[in-house]
């Protein structure tokens, strides 16, 4: 490169801003400027350092807007979509980051959530972080696609967040937390859609999020779990799995040892 690298390497970053692009890796930078890999790295640290850019992945870089450098990175919303494309790794906004997007304001997520088919390092990037859920089936969720100043976003619908909240307890604040939750979320939950995808998860699932509907007084949401657990379920299993179920008491219906007490945070 020559000594007007770091002009040639703004410009770089001009053209694909000016592309719609805000995320690049240092090789595709070397290729476009025909220079060597060492020039390239020192080029990007000066902007790292002077938060035009943030990487968010070794080898991996994100344009940071002026109106984001005191986050010191673009939004996880704003760039995952692109890095999970040059990983060339399937995914969905999950959990409580769907939840969110979906209209449930309680608990906000303190890390953007992330399902994918294996496992991922998280992110740290300026004050981003970005959790990474291995989730079985993937590509059997069904995902919508939620407009971002930057594109698209995949985010599990709110059927499949219902579940994965469920079946991922423990990262999203216990089963409290999923219920209150589940309040913000119930009106979007269409019976229907719930059956249809109840056989594509683990049947505890289908037993907790139905006791958990009816809990909130949303049962008619519940009635075809209801029945799907009342075909299919044989075993009856916990509530809260990390808990003993020694005292609990039984819900027939469900076939669960109701181990738990649940109240609402609203």
């Amino acid at each position: 490169m020559k000594s007007d690298s770091r002009i040639q390497i703004r410009d770089y970053i001009a053209g694909l801003m000016q592309a719609g692009r805000y995320l690049f890796s240092s090789v595709e930078a070397a290729s476009a400027l025909g220079a060597s890999a060492d020039a390239v790295k020192l080029a990007l640290n000066r902007l790292r350092r002077k938060g035009e850019i943030a990487s968010p992945g070794r080898g991996v870089y994100v344009i940071v807007p002026p109106e984001y450098r005191s986050l010191g990175c673009l939004p996880a919303d704003q760039f995952i979509p692109a890095l999970m494309a040059h990983a060339k790794a399937p995914y969905y906004a999950g959990l409580l980051t769907a939840a969110q997007y979906h209209g449930a304001a309680h608990h906000r997520p303190q890390e953007f959530q992330v399902m994918v088919e294996k496992v991922r390092r998280p992110i740290e990037c300026g004050r981003v972080r970005i959790a990474f859920h291995v989730r079985k089936r993937l590509s059997e969720m069904p995902t919508q696609n939620i407009n971002t100043p930057r594109g698209f976003l995949a985010v599990s619908t709110p059927a499949a967040t219902a579940f994965d909240l469920v079946g991922y307890e423990t990262q999203v604040g216990g089963l409290a937390a999923i219920a209150t939750v589940l309040i913000d979320l119930a009106e979007r939950l269409e019976p229907q859609e719930l059956a249809a995808l109840a056989p594509s998860v683990p049947l505890p699932w289908v037993q907790r999020l139905g006791y958990l509907l009816e809990l909130i007084d949303e049962a008619p949401r519940a009635q075809h779990l209801k029945d799907f657990v009342s075909a299919r379920a044989r075993d009856v299993v916990s509530l809260q799995p990390s808990v003993s179920r020694d005292g609990a008491t039984r819900s027939r219906e469900w076939k669960l040892f109701i181990n738990a007490d649940i109240e609402t945070d609203t």
